[in-house]
């Protein structure tokens, strides 16, 4: 009864947690988002999409219909595999790419506080320890900016990787190794920048495991295991983006990765509502969050003074992957870096460098942990040690809260887009169709596109091939006859034109005159949108 009460309080936490760090997204999560930035609709684009594909032909995954006629362009990004599978019984229920798309934001908030919760308590004895290293993991700076980054938030495999990575170099045997690859597995297929983040940290961590080196003979066969059987998972999820390296040239130069690069200034960004307005406002601009909180530093370094880091194997590890974060976070700044960008393969296809530092949150979560479990010790049994662990809890939560959000209404997909959806439909091109700057301006389309699934020439992601911007470029003359003759060319069917922006660009005459174009056949004036076939 014990186990349960405190699985209830856990539970009740970090769903309370979540709903206070949302605010005001839980009282209408149907209609409230975050869709004043565009890389939220591409996102629900991601997921909608997994979610249409994958049960009906999961080997053409990667091939999404945006950018069209390009391949593999699912591949231009992340593909966030996991939680829109979590998503798919909403999916099928008929809710909006909007409502999937916050309640999975939600679940990944009380599910990582509730992991790494689950993780600490059962690495030091203490409930305490668990709940304030879980609020530091779940709701710290850098993953509160990143609320349209839907894989940034489903980290509740991290904790237990480090579970199974501990079991597998403390007991070595097959089940603890199969546990392992089945973690890394999942959380990989959360986040390809985590699978590449998460691999270098375990590596780093090897380093002061004593484990690793008293009982070679038992523990490197099992991580060799572990590590065969996840890349043999992985591989047909990898293959698109080698082969997208090979023909679209998806590379990151070193020029790419110095615009996201961090700097010092980045460790005391955090747009936390008390510490912005105090001082880091100074910090914050232009810059990845990255700021641990007060309490983490305070309750790490009880970790380390008292000497638990050390003697402790399992905080000891986390010591090696706060460095390795911090280190490649500088990106281009380091010359290092330079040499693993150019030798390592997977390096490549990581442009925000900056994100390696969080590396060293999820280390100032764990060692927090210890921190109170040395507290614990110390003044357990006292009475006021509740009081103090809530006052810990909610000096957390203070340091990092940057609530109520700032949240935009959603008021729905045109209902013209649900037309598009006919079989005479082939593949479509909407316009305006944003170039260079405003790229990420085509976003929304994709969001209308949920409601039809056809294939349009419009696209944002992380990446697009040059030949794209180039197609773009000629595609802005239309109607022009070249312009026609390329779109039928490449199978475009249907043009879609989109009165407010248009008319206010090219003036009311010009959109009239289309009605008379020899080239195109009016379809249907609905909800803003003029849509013209192509003869």
């Amino acid at each position: 009864m014990a186990v349960r009460n405190r699985r209830l309080a856990e539970l009740g936490l970090f769903v309370g947690l979540t709903l206070l760090h949302t605010w005001p997204l839980a009282s209408n999560p149907g209609r409230l988002s975050r869709l004043d930035n565009n890389d939220t609709a591409f996102n629900m684009w991601v997921i909608a999409w997994v979610q249409h594909a994958l049960p009906r032909d999961p080997l053409h995954l990667f091939e999404a219909p945006v950018f069209y006629p390009k391949h593999d362009t699912l591949a231009y990004s992340e593909h966030i595999i996991v939680p829109a599978i979590m998503g798919l019984p909403l999916n099928w229920a008929g809710a909006s790419p909007v409502l999937v798309y916050n309640l999975l934001v939600m679940a990944g908030f009380v599910l990582s506080g509730m992991a790494m919760s689950r993780l600490m308590t059962h690495w030091t004895g203490s409930f305490a320890a668990g709940a304030v290293a879980g609020a530091l993991f779940s709701f710290n700076a850098h993953v509160l900016t990143r609320i349209p980054h839907l894989q940034a938030l489903h980290v509740e495999f991290i904790p237990l990787v480090l579970y199974a990575f501990d079991r597998v170099l403390a007991e070595p045997r097959w089940r603890h190794a199969m546990l392992l690859a089945a973690a890394f597995v999942l959380q990989a297929l959360c986040s390809n920048y985590m699978m590449v983040m998460l691999a270098v940290a375990l590596a780093a961590s090897l380093m002061v495991r004593r484990e690793t080196w008293l009982a070679a003979r038992r523990v490197w066969p099992q991580l060799a295991l572990a590590g065969a059987v996840a890349i043999l998972a992985l591989l047909p999820f990898l293959v698109p983006y080698y082969r997208l390296h090979e023909t679209q040239g998806l590379t990151r130069t070193i020029d790419d990765v110095r615009r996201y690069s961090a700097w010092w200034q980045d460790y005391l960004s955090t747009v936390g509502r008390v510490h912005y307005d105090l001082w880091s406002h100074r910090f914050a601009a232009n810059r990845m969050a990255l700021f641990p909180g007060f309490m983490a530093v305070i309750l790490s370094l009880v970790a380390i003074a008292s000497g638990l880091a050390w003697r402790d194997a399992r905080a000891r590890m986390m010591l090696p992957v706060a460095l390795v974060g911090v280190v490649l976070s500088f990106g281009a700044n380091l010359s290092l870096y330079g040499w693993l960008q150019e030798h390592i393969a997977v390096f490549q296809g990581m442009r925000a460098a900056a994100r390696w530092g969080y590396l060293a949150l999820v280390a100032a979560s764990v060692l927090g942990g210890y921190g109170v479990a040395v507290l614990q010790r110390k003044w357990g049994n006292r009475k006021w040690w509740p009081a103090l662990v809530t006052a810990l809890v909610g000096i957390v939560t203070i340091e990092a809260m940057r609530t109520p959000l700032s949240l935009v209404p959603f008021n729905g997909i045109p209902p013209v887009h649900r037309r598009m959806a006919r079989d005479d439909v082939r593949a479509i091109v909407l316009y305006p169709i944003y170039p260079g700057g405003a790229f990420h301006a085509n976003a929304p389309y994709m969001l209308y596109q949920t409601r039809h699934w056809k294939p349009i020439v419009n696209g944002y992601s992380s990446f697009a091939p040059q030949s794209y911007f180039e197609r773009v470029h000629r595609l802005n003359y239309f109607p022009a006859p070249e312009v026609i003759a390329e779109l039928r060319q490449i199978g475009v069917s249907h043009v879609m034109l989109e009165h407010a922006t248009l008319e206010q660009a090219v003036g009311r005459q010009a959109f009239v005159e289309l009605r008379s174009h020899p080239d195109l056949e009016f379809v249907v004036d609905q909800d803003g949108w003029a849509v013209y076939r192509i003869r």
